[in-house]
């Protein structure tokens, strides 16, 4: 079944069963590979997105329930080639190790700031519920400080 799909400000046609994780239409029909897949029962948050501006763990939410919704993903946050105030933070505080879990790490956290632009710890740490097994949190909150001090 055909589906429109607004990706970042861009338009795609994807022909899928509408039951198919958002995840996999994102990476397989569509191409960007920024989101990743880690748990696939919505529990680690490699996964994030934005639909609607909410962070939605898209490897258990199916594309047909996306409707119009606009989705973001990590590839979004970038504007004509330069990184977001957030993203370049993770750079300069040394946040990935891996990396993997850092896409959807961001997009949780953009939705944080975008609620709560100068959140404490506390505040980090009820609103990010992403698992990173590389244990970077302590670079993270100091990341997201750093911005929120901008």
């Amino acid at each position: 079944m055909a589906q429109q799909l607004n990706i970042n400000g861009k338009q795609h046609t994807v022909d899928v069963d509408p039951n198919t994780p958002l995840l996999w239409v994102i990476r397989e029909q569509v191409g960007l590979t920024g989101t990743k897949y880690g748990c696939g029962v919505a529990q680690c948050g490699s996964c994030t997105v934005m639909i609607a501006g909410q962070p939605v763990r898209s490897c258990a939410y199916p594309v047909s329930a996306v409707g119009t919704q606009k989705i973001q993903t990590i590839e979004g946050l970038a504007a004509n080639g330069k990184l977001s105030k957030l993203q370049q933070a993770w750079i300069d505080h040394q946040v990935p190790q891996c990396g993997y879990c850092q896409s959807g790490m961001l997009m949780a956290v953009t939705d944080l700031l975008n609620k709560n632009p100068k959140p404490t710890d506390a505040d980090i740490d009820a609103a990010i519920t992403n698992i990173c097994r590389c244990g970077t949190f302590q670079q993270v909150r100091a990341a997201i400080h750093s911005v929120a001090k901008a």
